[in-house]
């Protein structure tokens, strides 16, 4: 947890952006949450909404990549089953209410040059994700272009799962297309490790 003022309402404003969205964020909820005062809005962030918005899904963004740039790469199906592990608990949340930060930016708003600023920052985080990701996948023994292919399928069930688990109030649509990912790279790519990669 970082402890500056800054980047406490920034946290906060990311765990706001997942429960509301954008719309629905207020400066009061990031103050209350944040324990910040009323001044430090305007002090740390003169872009006022905007910017504040744009640094919580930016920092948000980052740190995902962080996390799926340490994920184990012993082989493909051991980067799929501890990728689901790692969002599990982040898509249990949207059954709950929650949501995803990054894909928050990209819904709504009015078509304006904001709204276009913070969906080519979420643009440029779901490439961050799937590039960690496809360097996972190499790392554990495939091809560029089939690491690129399923690090794209995996984003794309994971912020998919986002909107349907939320709207059934529970994980089943994530814990099914889980196992049919499992399943598929097992099929796929179960018998290929690194070792065996390297000595194609």
């Amino acid at each position: 947890m970082r402890t500056d003022t800054r980047s406490r309402m920034i946290e906060a404003t990311v765990e706001a952006l997942q429960r509301r969205g954008v719309a629905g964020m207020s400066f009061t909820e990031v103050l209350r949450s944040s324990g910040a005062a009323r001044g430090a809005i305007y002090h740390h962030f003169p872009g006022g909404k905007a910017e504040l918005v744009a640094e919580a899904a930016t920092r948000n963004g980052e740190d995902v990549s962080g996390f799926l740039a340490a994920l184990p790469a012993d082989d493909p199906l051991g980067v799929v089953e501890a990728f689901l592990a790692l969002v599990r608990p982040v898509v249990a949340a949207s059954a709950g209410g929650g949501g995803c930060a990054v894909a928050a930016v990209t819904v709504g708003g009015n078509g304006d040059a904001e709204d276009d600023a913070l969906r080519s920052i979420a643009a440029s985080a779901f490439a961050a994700w799937g590039d960690r990701l496809a360097e996972r996948l190499v790392a554990a023994g495939l091809a560029p272009e089939e690491a690129a292919d399923l690090a794209a399928l995996l984003l794309s069930l994971l912020e998919g799962a986002h909107v349907l688990c939320r709207a059934a109030g529970e994980l089943g649509p994530f814990d099914r297309a889980a196992r049919t990912a499992v399943e598929l790279t097992r099929a796929r790519y179960g018998g290929r490790r690194r070792d065996s990669a390297v000595a194609r």
